[in-house]
């Protein structure tokens, strides 16, 4: 045989072991962690699920990093999440890269002045299903932790305007096995067990007229994740805007959100919340040194066409002092056997 058909051969037959490999695609195409029915504050959902200028909020930097700027005081506070099952299959699921679980530790957060640190896991879906006829399984575990810190300030020259930038890191793992039965033997069809690095940063600014405050928010505009073995992505990036009259003792917010750089997907945010002084003989609205009790409600859509396609949120709070216990529940379509609760807890420090 010619020298130079052994050659052709050495080149060739590594390229087609290689060709003849199956590589299972990765199962997460949508990596959009900014909805608003994942906010982690009570507070925020229950006024319409978008915080964009209540600085009182101890879990404000999640939707607006510059309402840190006028927190003076040191906290810690914790948000759970408690759902009714979704009837979801298999392939719904995990299109959904977001997905919790139904029952979940939701956020923490340390204020700390202008300065913030929060943990929050972003992701938590867990699936294993067999087919119809039990020769076909499939099991995906996937999860994403975010640590983030957060930070306002402002200019003196310019005490109106507020700025603030949250810088996060993020942390995970997906595990997938796709297996068919034959006989007695179950033979793998595709399979990942791969591990994910990644950064972001969101940007803020409010600005102060009176008793109303406009204010922006930026989310994920520079970000990047790292797949150990499949190619890098960005996280959807989405902005928001709204204003807030803030009475003596009423709270009214307006505002909307949308994704950048794709399909626009908006939604419209209503909310308004009413504090009631529980001291006697005392007019003050502070909670600091005193007790107070919150109700708030709010809405949100796309188009507020049909009742099924709006977001009704209610909440409450109680406050004592510094210590603080907040709780929401945002409905659509006023389905409450559906509706999704938060809860929070916040002290002190």
């Amino acid at each position: 045989m010619p020298k130079v058909v052994y050659i052709t051969l050495l080149l060739f037959v590594p390229a087609i072991f290689l060709f003849a490999q199956q590589v299972t695609p990765l199962p997460i195409t949508d990596y959009d962690y900014t909805l608003p029915e994942s906010n982690v504050s009570p507070i925020a959902m229950g006024a319409g699920a978008l915080n964009l200028t209540n600085a009182s909020d101890p879990f404000c930097a999640y939707g607006n990093p510059a309402l840190m700027a006028d927190n003076k005081l040191g906290s810690f506070s914790l948000s759970f999440r408690l759902t009714a099952e979704e009837d979801l299959d298999f392939y719904s699921a995990i299109s959904v890269s977001n997905t919790l679980k139904d029952k979940q530790f939701k956020y923490f957060v340390l204020n700390t002045g202008a300065v913030s640190f929060s943990y929050q896991p972003v992701a938590s879906v867990h699936i294993s299903q067999f087919s119809e006829d039990g020769l076909n399984s499939e099991y995906y575990d996937y999860k994403m932790d975010k640590v983030q810190v957060s930070w306002g300030g402002r200019d003196e020259n310019y005490p109106k305007l507020a700025a603030g930038i949250n810088l996060k890191y993020l942390s995970g793992r997906l595990v997938y096995l796709r297996e068919h039965k034959v006989g007695n033997s179950l033979i793998r069809d595709g399979f990942i067990d791969d591990k994910a690095k990644g950064v972001s940063g969101d940007l803020g600014i409010t600005y102060k007229m009176g008793d109303i405050v406009y204010a922006a928010s930026f989310y994920d505009l520079l970000s990047m994740l790292w797949w150990e073995n499949y190619d890098s992505v960005t996280l959807q990036r989405r902005a928001a805007a709204g204003l807030g009259f803030e009475g003596t003792n009423s709270h009214y917010y307006a505002g909307i959100q949308s994704k950048l750089a794709k399909k626009p997907e908006t939604t419209y945010h209503l909310g308004y919340g009413y504090r009631w002084n529980l001291n006697s003989g005392s007019n003050s609205s502070s909670t600091e040194n005193s007790s107070s009790f919150d109700l708030r409600v709010g809405t949100y859509s796309h188009d507020f066409y049909g009742a099924d396609n709006i977001n009704f949120t209610l909440g409450a709070g109680y406050y004592y002092r510094n210590f603080h216990f907040d709780f929401s529940l945002n409905s659509t379509g006023m389905k409450l056997a559906d509706s999704d609760y938060l809860f929070s807890i916040s002290a002190g420090i």
